[in-house]
């Protein structure tokens, strides 16, 4: 089992296919026409996903007014997406250079770099990198606590040291 798609509704299908492929690096998996909407518009089934991703984005194109509404805010505000990359600096580089807007700047968190931007349609994703190891954090005053704290196992703090012996 796994999911397949999941939606975001857009203003327009070649601008969100040109934002998810062009400035996110996205693959567009499917462009084919579909049955007509409700109100008779004919519409399209585009699917874009990140190089070698199962799960895609089917970018919808909002039909009529109660679908207008949902564009951009598609989860109330709050940030709905996350999208994973293997080195952080560079997808922030290459998307800050394709024009995309970031609110706020890249931050470390215990779960890995992240800055958030808006999709074309004005949802926030969060743009995450891997956790820095501990000693990386150590090394740069970024120490936290992993595990729950100090009731970890020596099973857990052993792993922790042969994790960090491997990434430095």
């Amino acid at each position: 089992m796994w999911l397949e798609n999941f939606t975001i509704i857009v203003d327009d299908y070649d601008r969100a296919i040109e934002f998810f492929t062009g400035a996110l690096g996205f693959e567009l998996a499917e462009d084919s026409p579909a049955l007509s909407t409700r109100s008779g518009r004919a519409k399209r089934w585009v699917v874009v996903r990140p190089p070698g991703a199962r799960t895609g984005v089917l970018l919808a194109q909002a039909d009529g007014p109660q679908q207008a509404g949902a564009v951009g805010n598609q989860v109330a505000g709050r940030v709905g997406f996350f999208l994973r990359v293997d080195d952080f600096d560079a997808a922030f580089e290459r998307m800050k250079g394709a024009g995309v807007e970031f609110v706020g700047g890249p931050r470390t968190e215990p779960y890995g770099r992240v800055v958030v931007f808006l999709d074309v349609a004005g949802n926030k994703w969060d743009l995450l990198g891997p956790a820095l190891s501990l000693g990386h954090r150590l090394r740069h005053g970024r120490h936290v606590r992993l595990g729950g704290g100090p009731q970890r196992t020596r099973a857990q703090r052993g792993a922790e040291q042969l994790a960090d012996q491997r990434t430095v």
